[in-house]
């Protein structure tokens, strides 16, 4: 597992019970074992889980070792030299760093055994059920409804700006199962399976060009009581978690290199080596422009690292809101420094052909890309907005804007 996509800690063996030089034996013996450069990716990649070398911090039994998480990258490099396949984080992100910690916390042991092999294994994509039309920045306020039906569920509604349903085969998904009480507290968590008859993806073209976002019908859904997370009506409680985890993972992918490194890496990296590319380009307001979006990408990256470190004792916190903020403003600024930087090169576009991808590839496209597909950054993940309002309530502790329906049933709301 990668470490920008963060799970909460939860082995069961202490800090000792694995240390560095067990991990370099265990990922000796796997590779020993499993050829990488003869054994099929998939084989490999169900045998590492298996080894419990796949996100090392996990459970014995479900990929880990209950080992400490700052250890993950001593199995890594040490794959990574042999030429071990990878499970390809950006294609499964959803799953790793949203539905992999909300399952490990609240799902029941039969769960965890059936989800998380293939969803670390990328055998199986997940997507999120949550935003809806209606319903956008006020999530607890959607109108999906859940009704009991027998030993199930039947689901009706609509979702919206759904990364990846063209591809998943199991959604996280956030239903109203009681209309009668308080918006937050009528919700409930259920694990929705995308190949239902009753399911619908339709493509979003973006501004880009692509489909990477797609609305969701969902239509008399079937979704059985034992793919619930959670208490019935206790759906708000675990969502939260999803979104923390989903914060961090955003905002920690980061926008400067690692400790050590002697160049800068992601979209700050694109940005300075245009800046060493044309220097003909340069001038002294953009050259004091680009220092300060590098020491802001540096404090940002500093700042996930400490948000990473809190996750090693626990589950995140609303910190991780601030962290995915400053991740939406960076790129943005940073992809338009990058078009000054080009000049007259910088308007051209190479391809607003309609694609559904796989993954949003940043580096691999042009500046006139990157530009546009960051203005969705201070969308997706939570809007920079009610990011902002969780940031003063939770973490400053100012006075929470007055609300007139926190005590009203959802069904008597104004919609």
């Amino acid at each position: 597992m990668s470490p920008t996509h963060p799970g909460p800690e939860a082995g069961s063996a202490g800090p000792e019970a694995v240390d560095a030089a067990g991990l370099r034996a265990r990922t000796a013996a796997l590779l020993a074992a499993h050829d990488p450069a003869t054994t099929p990716r998939l084989d490999f990649l169900r045998a590492r889980f298996d080894a419990g070398l796949a996100w090392i911090h996990f459970p014995e039994g479900l990929g880990g070792l209950g080992a400490p998480r700052a250890l993950q990258t001593v199995v890594d490099e040490g794959l990574a030299a042999a030429g071990a396949p990878g499970n390809d984080p950006r294609r499964i992100g959803i799953g790793l760093g949203m539905a992999a910690p909300t399952l490990l916390q609240y799902g029941t042991d039969e769960q965890k055994r059936r989800f998380l092999r293939p969803l670390w294994t990328g055998e199986e994509v997940w997507c999120q059920l949550f935003s809806e039309p209606g319903a956008g920045s006020d999530l607890a306020a959607l109108a999906t409804r859940a009704v009991r039906d027998g030993d199930g569920w039947r689901v009706d509604g609509q979702k919206v700006w759904t990364s990846s349903a063209h591809l998943a085969r199991w959604a996280i998904l956030l239903a109203r199962t009681d209309p009668t009480v308080p918006k937050h507290a009528g919700l409930t968590y259920f694990v929705c399976d995308m190949t239902d008859p009753g399911v619908e993806v339709r493509p979003l073209r973006q501004i880009t060009g692509e489909a990477e976002f797609n609305e969701v019908f969902l239509t008399g859904v079937r979704v059985p009581d034992a793919h619930r997370l959670g208490a019935v009506g206790e759906g708000w409680r675990v969502a939260r978690t999803t979104l923390m985890n989903e914060r961090v993972a955003i905002g920690g992918s980061g926008a400067s290199g690692a400790p050590g490194e002697t160049r800068e890496t992601g979209m700050l990296g694109l940005v300075t080596d245009t800046w060493r590319a044309r220097p003909e380009l340069r001038t002294h307001d953009l050259h004091q422009r680009l220092l300060g979006l590098w020491v802001q990408a540096e404090a940002a990256r500093l700042t996930g690292e400490r948000l990473r470190q809190q996750l090693r004792r626990g589950r995140p916190g609303p910190e991780g809101s601030g962290l995915k903020l400053s991740f939406a403003r960076l790129n943005q600024e940073l992809s338009g420094l990058e078009v000054e930087l080009l000049a007259e090169d910088g308007l051209a576009y190479g391809d607003w052909t309609m694609t559904r991808p796989e993954v949003v590839d940043f580096t691999g496209r042009d500046a006139g890309y990157r530009y546009l597909r960051a203005k969705g950054n201070s969308i997706e993940g939570g809007t920079s907005e009610v990011l902002l309002n969780i940031v003063a309530e939770r973490v400053l502790g100012l006075p929470p804007e007055p609300r007139t329906d926190k005590d009203l049933p959802w069904k008597d709301l104004p919609r």
